[in-house]
């Protein structure tokens, strides 16, 4: 059995005395220390999908392990990190972080819950911000934090909802790669699974890439990626091997691409 396995699951949603289906009978399941993008377009269901899988809301149909235990609520070995970055306007970037490091170890001192949330600021460059606050902050810096604060708690499992969407380009790629950097020096295998609407972020830094296209349907056919990380932007656009990747993707996005209803939500 794989570390995370998504068996049969199904979900919808009532509004104005109407059911909208947003999944139906999606299964996935991801190797320990493997990272899984679920790459599709807005409206097709990924959010809904990944809080699932996290534990954030239930299925009305199907279900979710770890490491063979059924999934009931947040897992305490899961870090999150989202689009709006989900930071305390009122505390400093290094209370933010050692908050959530103190949620995950209470038995530390604050003195060494401090001490590894401004190691890990340090490691995305924020070793001169640490007692700002959000609102001192730019865009990209808020993000680095909440990826300071996702990090500091050594999860097991790691789940990323567009972490990057709202960025610059210049900022999505160097935290992209501080990303990878930091997934691959973590002490122990970090299992990500991300939501992207980018084909070329998902080769930028999968494993495998699974398609999913507007619901409600199972997830798409995955496709591994056997490119070396980290990797590069320039790099994917001369490979063969990303080139055969992308194309599937993007065939499988489009193949029953079909206009939007009001069935489907975000």
């Amino acid at each position: 059995m794989a570390f995370i396995e998504i068996s049969g699951v199904s979900k919808s949603f009532s509004s104005g005395g109407e059911k909208r289906d947003v999944l139906s009978g999606a299964s996935l399941s991801v190797e320990r220390g493997e990272f899984v993008s679920i790459v599709g377009m807005m409206g097709c269901g990924k959010s809904t999908f990944l809080k699932i899988v996290a534990g954030i809301i239930a299925p009305d149909a199907g279900r979710v392990e770890v490491g063979g235990s059924l999934v009931r609520g947040v897992q305490p070995n899961a870090a999150i990190v989202f689009q709006n970055y989900s930071l305390l306007p009122w505390f400093s970037a290094l209370e933010n972080v050692r908050l959530a490091v103190g949620a995950a170890f209470p038995d530390w001192t604050k003195e060494r819950q401090r001490e590894q949330a401004a190691r890990h600021l340090e490691a995305v460059g924020l070793g001169k911000a640490l007692q700002r606050r959000p609102s001192q902050l730019s865009g990209g810096m808020r993000q680095r934090v909440a990826i300071a604060r996702a990090f500091a708690t050594e999860p097991e499992i790691l789940f990323l909802d567009e972490p990057f969407g709202a960025l610059d380009a210049l900022t999505r790629e160097s935290l992209q790669q501080e990303l990878v950097r930091l997934s691959s020096s973590a002490h122990r295998p970090v299992t990500t699974v991300m939501i992207t609407n980018s084909v070329e972020e998902a080769l930028l830094l999968s494993d495998r890439i699974v398609p999913m296209t507007r619901g409600p349907h199972a997830l798409g056919t995955p496709v591994r990626v056997d490119l070396r990380r980290p990797r590069t932007a320039g790099e994917l656009m001369h490979d063969d091997h990303a080139a055969r990747v992308r194309a599937h993707v993007v065939a499988s996005l489009t193949r029953d691409l079909k206009p939007a209803t009001k069935q489907q939500v975000a």
